[in-house]
């Protein structure tokens, strides 16, 4: 969820006529080529259009079940039918989970096409647009789970969730500080590293969709339960994340290994 710089693509090549010479982008006198013929076609290894949009297409379908879900409590708070298990503690208080739903669900759907490189390079203006957005958005999801947890009372999960609720909230608030901070120094690795984080953190609830009723089918639905297979949506969501962070210095030390591999084998009698 960076900006990053647009990559020029390499201009073709062309012959020029068996009497001229051709300057190397080294600076050497490039050998004539004949006289009459085409210019010869340069393959470029791009990937498919439908390649850029697989990981926003993916983080979006996470995303569908938790918004369904709080696009039918909206609903409901409206005045409307109620089709999911009656809360209490929102039929009480409804405004934060008004709040947090619609921040939610744009931060979620929005950030996802930031994970798109080629929507970055293209559009850089919406990027840095939408990434103010996300900054505004990602705050307030945080700090309206921060204040659902704080003060609903008997909320699923016992002390262990309350605890751990506190912690991805405040966790998710210092990311989005953090990547914010480190943009404004142009600091762009660690700014994407934030971002990633929070919104991991942030769309916890795709997860926890998905292990949740494995997890009560297996285990039941007590408090200690539901404590730990929320917790493991969050831990997930953040161990891809650190996986996607640390690729590209994984990729870089591959290359380089690589590189040396082939200058010994260059360099051995």
């Amino acid at each position: 969820m960076t900006a990053s710089t647009g990559r020029e693509d390499p201009a073709e090549r062309e012959h020029p006529p068996a009497s001229s010479t051709r300057t190397g982008v080294d600076g050497g006198v490039a050998a004539p080529a004949a006289s009459g013929t085409h210019p010869a076609p340069r393959g470029r290894s791009r990937r498919p259009d439908g390649s850029a949009w697989r990981v926003p297409t993916a983080l979006i379908a996470l995303s569908v079940i938790p918004v369904i879900a709080g696009s039918l409590r909206l609903v409901e708070i409206a005045g409307g039918p109620a089709v999911l298990p009656t809360n209490p503690r929102i039929n009480a208080s409804p405004a934060p989970v008004v709040v947090h739903i619609i921040s939610v669900t744009i931060f979620a759907i929005l950030g996802a096409f930031q994970f798109s490189a080629r929507l970055r390079r293209r559009r850089p203006n919406w990027h840095r647009r939408s990434g103010r957005l996300l900054v505004v958005t990602g705050l307030v999801v945080a700090a309206s789970g921060l204040w659902m947890t704080l003060f609903y009372a008997n909320a699923p999960g016992g002390y262990l969730l309350w605890a751990v609720r506190l912690l991805v909230g405040s966790a998710m608030a210092a990311s989005i500080l953090l990547a914010f901070t480190a943009i404004r120094r142009r600091d762009i690795p660690t700014h994407r590293a934030w971002m990633v984080r929070a919104y991991a953190l942030a769309t916890g609830a795709g997860t926890q969709a998905i292990i949740g009723g494995f997890s009560e089918s297996a285990f039941g639905t007590g408090d200690l339960s539901k404590a730990l297979w929320m917790t493991s949506g969050w831990v997930i969501n953040l161990a891809v994340a650190e996986w996607i962070i640390r690729r590209p210095a994984r990729r870089r030390r591959r290359r380089a290994r690589s590189a040396q591999t082939r200058a010994a084998m260059v360099g051995s009698p």
